[in-house]
């Protein structure tokens, strides 16, 4: 729908995000050493090995022996670093770029850190019990990736951001116009997409955890919705 591009968001509590430029640098090493950088055989087998499986996640199934490298629990965290092309992770690891270091400032790096793992286990687990018996495999940061915007939208909803709509359409909006129109795209898609690739529901568990997880884990004094601008 859109491609964030860059937020006129200064950061006041922390010098640099390395956390999440951390986060960033290691999804693109595991797609680019673990899964070849794209190559169909390797982004499939990962996806089968460290992809979340909801049969096997709940023990209904089991993996191959020569697949399974972890317990099957790991699962609803490993999925998160793992993308199924190089659009996939240039997506979501462009809206972590441009909103995930002002949500680490809010937080603090270790809240942080602990915010982005919980809102990726909230994504995967709301894609495991749609359906437990799936062997569908779950793959990519976007569960995260959207508890990040929804934690962002409510620290900084007047805050202007730049970004392409349409993937074409250059355009200066406020947060809450912009990621707003994104999140109904969210809940939209999960009511009338069938047969999808995306798989919605993890987008929509991320961001109700974000929500909620934001509340609680920014630092003491930070306020929500902007209160602290002129």
């Amino acid at each position: 729908m859109f491609i964030p591009l860059y937020d006129h968001n200064k950061l006041t509590h922390v010098l640099r995000p390395f956390v999440n430029y951390s986060i960033i640098a290691a999804n693109i090493v595991v797609f680019l050493v673990f899964q070849g950088a794209g190559a169909d055989q390797a982004v499939s087998g990962s996806a089968l090995s460290f992809g979340l499986i909801p049969a096997v996640f709940f023990d209904i199934r089991d993996l191959a022996p020569g697949l399974q490298y972890l317990p099957d629990w790991m699962s609803i965290l490993t999925y998160a670093f793992l993308h199924g092309s190089f659009m996939h992770l240039l997506g979501n690891m462009l809206f972590l770029w441009v909103f995930g270091d002002n949500v680490e400032d809010a937080m603090g790096h270790f809240r942080y850190l602990v915010f982005y793992l919980l809102c990726a286990m909230a994504g995967g687990y709301a894609y495991a019990i749609l359906d437990e018996n799936s062997t569908v495999p779950l793959i990519g940061a976007s569960g995260a990736v959207s508890g990040v915007v929804a934690a962002y939208l409510l620290l900084h909803p007047r805050v202007k951001v730049w970004g392409l709509v349409l993937g074409r359409i250059p355009l200066r909006l406020t947060a809450r116009w912009m990621l707003g129109a994104w999140i109904l795209f969210q809940f939209v898609n999960l009511l009338i997409a069938e047969d999808s690739e995306t798989a919605w529901i993890a987008h929509i568990g991320g961001l109700i955890a974000g929500a909620v997880l934001v509340l609680f884990m920014r630092r003491k004094g930070v306020p929500l919705l902007d209160k602290d601008l002129s």
